[in-house]
C-alpha cells in the first residue's frame, strides 16, 4: 500500500481483500459487503461510534438492521458530515467513507478538533496519496490507528444483485457519459471485483459509445492497477456491459411479481417501501423495509401476485393458529413459555402486519388504476404478438376513465416503439388527456433515446424481423402461456441464453482484449441506464436453472421502474432538441 512520512511517524494505507470462503461457483454480493462491513465493526474491540457520510449509509443499511450492527458493540452511527455532533472522548471511532472530496474534507475537520479518542479508517474505494497526505497532516493529535481501503462500494441489493443508484448517465451527447456517474460506476465496479476476487475478461455492446468506454477504462484499470489485480484473482470470469437502450421496453411495463411491482407501484428504495400514502396506514407502517432478511420476502419475490394473495393467506392463518395457541395462560410455566416466545411472537406479527399492508396497498392501485386491463395490452404488445386489432384496442382504452397519467405515457410510448405510432399523434393523445408537460416531453426523449433507428436499437425486441421472427410468433400462440400478465420476457434472456451456448456474437458484443477460453463460469451483465427487477427475477431463475455451471450477478447505474426511466430520460441534455 501506499506509505506517507510525517514527523516521523509513518502513515501506510493497505488495502484489504476479502479472505475468499465463497464456494467458488456461488459468490453473493450481499455476503461480500457484509464481510467487510462486519470487519469495519469489529475492528476495534469495545464500544464505540461507527462515522459514515451519505453513501456508505445506504450501503451499510443494505446489509445489515440497526440492530445487528447494535450487536458488534456499535454504540452509535453518526454521520460524518454532521458538525453538531456531541464529543465522546471516551468512545473510538470506527470511519467508513466514500473516498470522495466532501467526504474527506469532513474527516480533515474532524481530525484536527477530534470528537472521540482513536479512529479507524476504512474507504470504501482507493484513496489518492494526496488525500492521505492531508488525513496525515490534519493527525495533529496522534488519534488515527490505521487507514485502509475496504472495497464496499456498491449496493448489495440481493445475493445477485447490485446498483449504484446513479440517474442520469448521459452527459451533453448522448454517446458521452456525465462524468460523476462514469467516476462512480467506474470505481464502484472496480470495488465489487476486488471484493468478489475476479478479474474479468470484458465484453460490451459495440452500438454503444458509453459501454465501450466504461469498458475499456475498467480493463485499463484491471491491467495496470499492479497492486491490487495481480493478486490470487479469479481471471475466468466474465463483465458484459450492455445499453439500457437496446430494450426499452421491459422498463415500460407494469409489473405482476412481488418485488417488481412493489418497486412499480409504490417505490423501493434502498430495501425501503414509502406506504405513507396509503389510506388509513399505521403510523408504524409509513416505511417498511423488504430485504434478505425477511423470509416472507425472499421466499415469494419472484411469485406473481395472484400467488402472493394465497402465501398471504397462509402466513395469517399460521399466525392465528399461533395465538390461539397461546391463549390459554392458565399455569405460570404457560405464561413463562409465552414470555419466551414473546420475541419471535412479536416478530412474527410484525412480518404479518407489514405484508398484509404491503399486498393490500397493491390490491387499491390495481383496482384504483384498472391496471389488469392496462396490463394486457402492454403485455400483448411488448410480447410480439400478431397486431391485427392490437392498435384499435390500445386506443380504446386512452380515453377510460381510471387511466393514470402515466399507465397513459406507457401505453403510448409502447405503442410508439412496437406499432411505429408518429410522435405527433403520440403527444397528441396526450395533450388531450391534459398529463403533465413531463410525460409529453417522453415521446421525443425516448425516440432519441431508443426508438427504431436509434444507435443502440440492435436487437430485434418483438421478434418480427425476418423468417425467425415469423417463426416464434406462430410458436408463441401454441405455448402454453402460464400467464397473460408475465408473457413478456426481457431481452436479457435471450443474451444469457446466448452466452450459455457460447453462441454470443462478438461483432455485437467484442471483447476489449483477448476472448476467454472457455465457457465462463461466472458472468457479471452490467446495464447503463438502469437494470429492472423484472431482469434480475430473469437472473434468479436462470441461475437456478443452471446451477453448478454457470452463475450470473446482475447490476444496474440503478434500478428503474416507469418514473425512473422518465427520470432518466429527463435528466439527459443530450436527448433534448438543439
Amino acid at each position: 500500500g501506499m506509505k506517507v512520512l510525517l514527523g516521523g511517524r509513518f502513515f501506510k494505507m493497505a488495502a484489504a481483500l476479502r479472505e475468499s470462503d465463497d464456494k467458488k461457483d456461488n459468490p453473493s454480493i450481499i455476503k461480500a459487503a457484509q464481510d467487510y462491513i462486519a470487519r469495519i465493526a469489529r475492528s476495534m474491540p469495545g464500544m464505540k461510534v461507527l462515522l459514515v457520510d451519505e453513501e456508505t449509509t445506504s450501503i451499510v443499511s443494505m446489509v445489515y438492521s440497526q440492530s445487528a450492527i447494535l450487536q458488534e458493540e456499535v454504540y452509535l452511527i453518526e454521520r460524518i458530515d454532521v458538525s453538531t455532533r456531541e464529543p465522546m472522548p471516551h468512545l473510538n471511532a470506527v470511519c467508513f467513507l466514500r473516498p470522495e472530496q466532501d467526504s474527506v474534507d469532513a474527516l480533515v475537520a474532524e481530525l484536527r478538533r477530534p470528537k472521540y479518542g482513536k479512529y479507524d479508517i476504512y474507504f470504501s474505494n482507493m484513496l489518492s496519496k494526496s488525500n492521505l497526505q492531508r488525513i496525515a497532516e490534519a493527525d495533529e493529535h496522534e488519534v488515527v490507528n490505521e487507514v485502509q481501503e475496504f472495497f464496499a462500494d456498491f449496493l448489495a441489493v440481493t445475493h445477485h444483485l447490485f446498483t449504484f443508484n446513479v440517474l442520469g448517465c448521459m452527459g451533453d451527447r448522448a454517446v458521452s457519459w456525465r462524468r460523476p456517474a462514469l467516476e462512480r460506476v467506474h470505481g464502484g465496479l472496480l470495488a465489487l471485483m476486488l471484493a468478489l476476487r475476479q478479474r474479468p475478461a470484458v465484453r460490451y455492446q459495440a452500438a454503444s459509445e458509453q459501454c465501450q468506454q466504461l469498458a475499456t477504462d475498467l480493463h485499463r484499470a484491471m491491467v495496470s492497477d499492479g497492486d491490487l489485480f495481480q493478486g490470487r484473482l479469479e481471471t475466468s470470469s466474465l463483465l458484459l456491459i450492455v445499453d439500457r437502450r437496446d430494450d426499452p421496453v421491459t422498463p415500460l411495463l407494469n409489473q405482476w411479481t412481488y418485488q417488481a411491482m412493489v418497486h412499480e407501484l409504490l417505490g423501493l428504495r434502498n430495501n425501503r417501501v414509502d406506504l405513507s400514502r396509503a389510506p388509513g396506514i399505521h403510523k408504524d407502517l409509513r416505511e417498511v423495509v423488504l430485504s434478505a432478511q425477511d423470509d416472507f420476502y425472499t421466499k415469494n419475490m419472484y411469485k406473481n401476485f395472484g400467488e402472493i394473495g394465497g402465501e398471504i393467506r397462509k402466513l395469517v392463518d399460521e399466525f392465528q393458529a399461533h395465538t390461539k395457541s397461546h391463549q390459554k395462560l392458565d399455569t405460570i410455566a404457560d405464561m413463562k413459555a409465552f414470555v419466551e416466545q414473546y420475541p419471535e411472537f412479536k416478530a412474527k406479527s410484525s412480518a404479518v402486519s407489514k405484508h398484509v399492508s404491503v399486498v393490500g396497498e397493491l390490491s387499491r392501485i390495481v383496482d384504483a388504476q384498472n391496471l389488469l386491463d392496462v396490463s394486457e395490452l402492454e403485455q400483448e404488445m411488448a410480447a410480439g404478438q400478431p397486431a391485427s386489432d392490437l392498435l384499435q384496442r390500445v386506443r380504446a382504452i386512452f380515453d377510460h376513465p381510471k387511466l393514470s397519467e402515466m399507465d397513459l405515457a406507457r401505453l403510448v410510448l409502447l405503442a410508439m416503439l412496437r406499432f411505429d405510432l408518429p410522435a405527433t399523434e403520440a403527444v397528441e393523445i396526450l395533450s388531450r388527456r391534459g398529463v403533465s408537460d413531463e410525460l409529453r416531453q417522453l415521446v421525443p426523449l425516448l425516440q432519441r433515446y431508443a426508438g427504431n433507428g436509434a444507435p443502440c436499437r440492435v436487437s430485434d425486441l418483438f421478434g418480427t424481423r425476418g423468417a425467425g421472427g415469423l417463426l416464434r410468433r406462430i410458436t408463441g400462440q401454441l405455448k402454453d402461456v402460464e400467464n397473460i400478465y408475465t408473457q413478456h420476457t426481457p431481452l436479457l434472456a435471450q443474451t444469457l441464453d446466448s452466452i450459455a451456448k457460447g453462441k454470443l456474437k462478438e461483432q455485437v458484443f467484442p471483447w476489449v482484449d483477448a476472448p476467454l477460453r472457455d465457457r465462463p463460469g461466472l458472468v457479471f451483465v452490467f446495464f447503463v441506464g438502469g437494470v429492472t427487477y423484472e431482469e434480475s427475477r430473469t437472473v434468479a431463475l436462470f441461475n437456478e436453472q443452471n446451477q453448478g455451471s454457470m452463475r450470473v450477478l446482475l447490476g444496474g447505474t440503478s434500478i428503474l421502474n416507469f418514473k425512473l426511466f422518465a427520470q432518466e430520460l429527463l435528466s439527459s441534455p443530450a436527448l433534448r432538441p438543439r
